[in-house]
């Protein structure tokens, strides 16, 4: 198996114990010594006049920061918590509003066991352990999915093949395993596209059921058990997004989705955040409880792959937001784990695929998060007598453009070394690869 390198071009640090382990580069053009991958460290925030969005930025994302996820484990609820779930249990057994057989996502609410209590706390946490707010609303939801069809829409064919994997997917994990939930209404800023799918209310009502397909695919994902994963992550790409054709579609999967689905979304994401955010934000604002509010957290133009990083490994990241996911990759089982480096401003890093034998194919894959910057890759034989062959030519890589992929076949054993140059820019950028 090759092994790897990661050289800084500039800034020096005091090699580690780690790095004395590592064998030294005969590269010249290497002048530091060599690293192991950093760990990811935020870059600091830049100086900037304070705005209503940029006010509501700060307000979200600290907030965000200080959110920490419910436990579900009863020995661990506050004792006026614990006599609230006693309560509630015993009103959905006495209540002729529900019956023996009342369940949601295939879970028999009145069992009594750690599973139904999950779902139970998940309705008292979104009315504040107010015993009869959350019975009434278990109660309209399990006359809402009823109606609906909830439970059997996943097998439907609603006849979405273009947006799939464009307007709303589930696609990978977080950190903690989360399954993420992508949302992306750039599409429909086409007008053609809207009124295709939003031009009437049979339309509008169809696309609200398919997005209701999409959640509740995610939803199957989830543990539903004390220690387990509970609850989704949801992310909003707000580019290109209409911000008064969508406001009726909006307003009514928000609703939708705050009342039919308590405490499933352990955080929220907004990526691309435009300058008109307050704007967008005061139309959905009236729509969210204060709770839902307090999972906010807010990323504005040109930092999602940073912000994403912080949340989600790069190999579970979609490659149109800076990770290294494609659509097909969770087909065969996990993706292959990346390994992850930050950019600083100004600085030059080489990552070197050590180890390579003659007539092996070495393939990689490499990103960095709004790229701008410079890129090559270039193969170093062993022999001193042997010619370095320049594998990917020296080019700048636009802000848009996706992870690269690429392979060699190697004739001679040596190195293959990969080349980020951000020597023209001040920013420090997040970034990954994976051979």
């Amino acid at each position: 198996m090759p092994k790897f390198h990661l050289g800084l071009s500039q800034i020096p640090h005091s090699p580690s114990m780690e790095d004395e382990n590592h064998s030294s580069s005969s590269m010249s053009y290497l002048s530091t010594p060599l690293i192991q991958t950093p760990k990811y460290q935020p870059s600091p925030k830049p100086q900037h006049k304070r705005t209503i969005v940029t006010t509501l930025m700060e307000a979200a994302t600290f907030t965000s920061s200080s959110f920490k996820e419910d436990t579900y484990y009863i020995s661990h609820l506050k004792s006026s918590e614990k006599k609230a779930l006693q309560e509630f249990k015993k009103k959905l057994l006495s209540s002729d509003q529900t019956n023996q057989n009342a369940s949601m996502w295939g879970v028999s609410l009145l069992n009594g066991d750690d599973i139904a209590d999950v779902l139970l706390l998940k309705f008292l946490r979104a009315r504040d352990f107010k015993v009869n707010d959350a019975f009434n609303m278990l109660v309209k939801c399990l006359v809402w999915r009823k109606e609906f069809g909830a439970e059997n829409v996943v097998d439907e064919d609603l006849g979405f093949k273009e947006l799939e994997g464009v307007v709303a997917f589930t696609h990978g994990f977080d950190r903690e395993g989360h399954p993420v939930c992508y949302n992306h209404y750039g599409m429909f800023k086409d007008k053609d596209m809207y009124e295709r799918i939003f031009g009437d209310e049979e339309k509008l009502n169809k696309f609200l059921r398919w997005r209701v397909q999409v959640l509740e695919k995610g939803i199957k994902l989830l543990h539903f058990k004390p220690g387990g994963v509970n609850s989704l992550i949801q992310i909003t790409d707000l580019k290109d997004m209409p911000k008064r054709e969508l406001r009726a579609a909006s307003n009514q999967i928000l609703s939708l989705f705050q009342d039919n689905y308590p405490e499933m979304v352990a955080r929220k994401i907004f990526i691309n955040v435009p300058w008109y955010f307050s704007m967008v934000y005061s139309m959905f604002s009236p729509f969210l409880t204060q709770r839902t509010k307090s999972k906010f957290v807010i990323s504005k133009e040109g930092n999602s792959a940073e912000t994403l990083y912080k949340f989600i490994r790069p190999e579970n990241i979609p490659v149109q937001y800076g990770g290294l996911s494609r659509p097909n990759d969770f087909q065969n089982g996990p993706p292959k784990t990346a390994s992850e480096f930050t950019v600083k401003g100004g600085e030059k890093v080489n990552i070197q695929i050590e180890g390579i034998e003659s007539g092996a194919i070495i393939k990689w894959e490499i990103v960095v998060g709004g790229w701008d910057l410079e890129y090559s890759a270039e193969f170093v034989p062993n022999a001193e007598s042997s010619y370095t062959i320049e594998v990917e030519k020296a080019r700048k890589v636009d802000a848009s453009e996706e992870a690269i992929q690429n392979s060699f076949t190697s004739k001679e054993a040596g190195i293959m070394v990969l080349s980020v140059d951000n020597s023209a820019s001040r920013k420090k950028k997040v970034a990954a690869y994976r051979y």
